[in-house]
């Protein structure tokens, strides 16, 4: 996995705002239609709640000390709110969909690869702190 690759194209889908939040829930609605209930039926909030920890994740990709915390509080939430493990294979899925569509022509498989090895820790990281709390 390189943290500087994922951080440039970040960079780039990330310029898309609100409209990266659109498609991602879109796509995951798309895919398990029965996670919509989890969500309020306004996702203006939720929209920047994903860009936010997004953009946390991917800034402290390369620093764990930084990482591993607030990816462990945020499983403790998410499973709070209902998240259970077999959610995070369609939710990676649906990541991959939407760097994979905001990076254009610029999404390859070395990114493919380094963002599924991304998601496949940040899973991890999140799944584990709920079995240990």
């Amino acid at each position: 996995m390189d943290p500087q690759k994922i951080q440039e194209n970040f960079a780039l889908v990330g310029a898309n705002g609100v409209d990266v939040a659109e498609y991602f829930y879109a796509d995951l609605f798309a895919r398990e239609p029965g996670l919509r209930s989890m969500f309020p039926s306004a996702m203006s909030k939720q929209h920047e709640v994903l860009l936010a920890a997004l953009s946390q994740i991917v800034s402290s990709v390369d620093d764990p000390d930084a990482l591993v915390p607030f990816l462990q509080d945020l499983g403790r939430r998410h499973h709070g709110f209902g998240v259970a493990g077999d959610h995070y294979a369609p939710v990676g899925a649906s990541l991959l969909a939407t760097l994979a569509h905001f990076s254009g022509p610029e999404w390859n498989e070395d990114l493919e690869r380094d963002w599924t090895a991304a998601y496949g820790l940040v899973a991890k990281v999140m799944t584990e702190a709920v079995a240990v709390s």
